[in-house]
């Protein structure tokens, strides 16, 4: 469960602009004219030209992302055509965000929600379908239609390509019902009454559903067979412990396995498991025993595990295909450098989309033909950012207050020399995910502006075992999650890279809430924090959980707390920024959605109210028509804008001065000021 943002002066084609910060300002810092030149914001964060393309499983055309109307919707193009040809399939006024092709090729399907609010329906579209005259792209066809209710995909089988499977918890707000859609009629029929609490569905690949999950009343989990309209239990696993099923073995009736269980066992590896009988038979475990299993790539046509990834530093790729890994080669021989990453392939697997990107640059998008061997450009993500003046991602280690190892990344401003610093900690969201190596655009945004820039992945970060994952557990705030991101700084100093006057912190969702919590509980750390769509009270943040993670809720109230027992509301109270908002002096930026289900607006709030009671440096940025996150272009852009200043201003980094006047009246218009006295 993851809790989980004009006017230009051109030079040399490159989006390079003019920076308000010169050596000699007094605020700025001392290294600023050793920097490469500075970067158009709209080079990192403006809309993509094309984005997210997505191979027919027929092999014969491509879907992608791109602006029509002003806003990112989705196109489709025939493979062999330019981009030029390209037809529009979606005119929302929201970016349309996950999409994806029927089996047949026959349909383009999408969920789209209400400004934020994560209640998805589905929509699907036919590209053979002639344009709307009003529109200007086909009627779709509107699947679910409710105000209020989710939709989830839970299968979209590989063999019965009529039909997916769909969750809508329009009966009971925290559950979800499985039903089967007829793509051709839109009939809609009931597959499982969920009055279990399940919250995992697995279908083979003819749409049958034959496995679910659920959390057990200790905060464990379990998996159970559905037969006969009965579920049986056929595996468990405690609550410090994991276990999911990644696909059906070729026989449809053994699945692959991720799971960590085991007292022997500390990071997931990935098995073959007999439901009939409850063997399990190793297929591969990290070859380096460094993290969990990363995941594997499948055929589609034999159902062979063709290979096994791992992420450390790096991803890691193992070949169990001899073909497979020499069409590998044959690729990296055409494209020698970054990561490769398979996207998608179609069903005969001759034609094959791959991405290629580093940690310098975003990515290209790549047509692969099997038969000819040939590898050919498809797009490049953001042609126009010049990749010689990005800053390179180095993994580096430290040492925690009681002596545990904890990875992370760093990445230094390209030119100076990395001594005394400005530094900005970038702690993760989630926090049941990790960092890893790669592009980031604020990464290489903050690093064009002056700032080093600090990736931990603290203790209770998913990838580098259960033990590690455990030792997160009620550790927010005050402990040890928060005690690892102070490590990280503390390192930095030691080294001498960090200047000790110039470090802020700044993070979304969990990592909004260690922004919080470094400024409240760390006050002489940093000198400047951002909190984007972060909780404030871990309290309140669980009691207003979405209805619909109740059935997961005893996780999270052994991993986070129970407001419910006196002596976790005790401890979470400790532990929450906002009641120890006297203690945070440093200039603070919240930033926040109108419509976050995950946390709502109240986090935010509620800390704005406290501190500007106090009398604190506090900005506040609210967006009416966004959730968890910025996604729409103007809304995105304004804050950039408004994060660019707050850290110029108290770090002393350079900040573009131009601003379209569409943003600048955007960040106005969301901005909430103080009342007038």
């Amino acid at each position: 469960m993851k809790i989980f943002f004009h006017v230009l002066i051109i030079v040399c084609g490159f989006g390079f602009v003019s920076s308000a910060y010169a050596d000699d300002d007094r605020n700025g810092l001392a290294y600023l004219h050793k920097l490469p030149p500075l970067l158009d914001r709209e080079l990192f964060f403006d809309d993509a030209e094309i984005d997210g393309a997505r191979l027919s499983p027929d092999g014969r055309s491509i879907m992608f992302r791109q602006r029509f109307n002003g806003v990112m919707n989705i196109w489709v193009k025939s493979i062999e055509e330019p981009f030029e040809k390209a037809r529009p399939m979606s005119a929302h006024g929201r970016p349309v965000q996950r999409f994806f092709w029927s089996r047949d090729s026959g349909l383009i399907l999408y969920v789209q929600d209400q400004d934020g609010d994560e209640n998805y329906n589905l929509y699907a579209v036919n590209p053979e379908s002639e344009p709307d005259p009003q529109t200007g792209v086909p009627e779709p066809r509107v699947f679910t239609d409710y105000e209020g209710v989710q939709t989830r995909i839970l299968s979209v089988p590989r063999k019965n390509h009529e039909q997916i499977i769909i969750g809508i918890n329009d009966r009971d707000p925290a559950l979800h019902d499985a039903y089967r859609v007829n793509l051709n009629t839109g009939e809609r029929d009931l597959v499982f009454k969920n009055t279990h609490d399940i919250i995992g569905w697995t279908f083979d690949d003819y749409g049958n559903l034959r496995f679910v999950s659920r959390q057990t009343q200790d905060g464990g989990s379990e998996i159970l067979m559905v037969k006969n309209d009965e579920i049986v239990q056929v595996y468990r696993t405690p609550f410090e412990e994991s276990a999911t099923i990644a696909r059906f073995h070729k026989d449809n009736e053994r699945v692959y396995m991720v799971t960590n269980k085991g007292d022997d066992v500390d990071l997931s590896r990935l098995v073959i498991f007999d439901p009939e009988t409850g063997q399990k038979e190793l297929v591969e475990k990290d070859p380096e025993g460094e993290v969990d299993f990363g995941g594997a790539i499948f055929s589609e046509v034999s159902d062979e595990l063709l290979s096994t990834f791992y992420v450390g530093d790096r991803v890691r790729i193992y070949f169990h295909n001899s073909r497979f890994e020499n069409d590998y080669k044959k690729i990296r021989g055409q494209i020698p450098d970054g990561d490769i990453h398979f996207r998608s392939r179609s069903d005969d697997e001759n034609i094959w989309l791959i991405v290629a990107s580093q940690d310098i640059d975003p990515g290209s998008v790549y047509v692969y033909d099997r038969n000819a061997e040939d590898v050919s450009l498809l797009y490049r993500s953001r042609p126009d950012l010049p990749s010689e003046h990005l800053a390179p991602m180095k993994p580096v280690r430290y040492s925690s207050k009681d002596g545990l190892c904890i990875p992370a990344y760093l990445t230094l401003p390209k030119g100076p020399d990395p001594q005394n610093l400005s530094v900005i900690v970038l702690p993760h969201g989630g926090p049941w995910v990790r960092d890893t190596w790669g592009y980031d655009p604020q990464v290489q945004f903050l690093a064009n502006r002056g700032y080093a820039v600090l990736q931990p992945n603290f203790r209770g970060s998913s990838g580098f075992g259960k033990s590690f994952l455990n030792a997160g557990n009620k550790q927010w705030g005050t402990g040890y999650m928060q005690h690892d991101i102070t490590a990280g700084v503390s390192y930095l100093i030691e080294k001498g890279v960090a200047a000790p006057e110039r470090v802020g912190i700044y993070g979304a969702s969990y990592g909004g809430f260690a922004a919080l919590a470094g400024l409240a509980f760390t006050p002489d750390l940093y000198a400047a924090g951002i909190s984007k769509v972060g909780p404030s009270n871990i309290i309140t943040l669980i009691e207003s959980l979405p209805p619909y993670w109740r059935p997961a809720i005893r996780s999270f109230h052994l991993r986070v707390g129970n407001p419910d027992d006196p002596e976790d509301r005790a401890r979470l109270k400790k532990q929450s920024p906002l009641f120890s908002a006297e203690q945070i002096r440093a200039p603070l930026l919240l930033v926040q959605g109108a419509n976050d289900p995950r946390v709502i607006q109240r986090e935010s709030d509620q800390i704005v109210d406290a501190l500007r009671q106090k009398g604190r440096q506090v900005h506040y940025l609210v967006a009416p028509d966004e959730g968890h996150g910025f996604t729409a272009r103007e809304n995105r852009l304004a804050f950039i804008v408004k994060m660019e200043r707050f850290f110029a201003q108290y770090l002393g980094g350079r900040f573009q001065e131009d601003v379209d006047p569409d943003i600048e009246r955007r960040l106005q218009e969301i901005t909430v000021y103080p009342p007038a006295e």
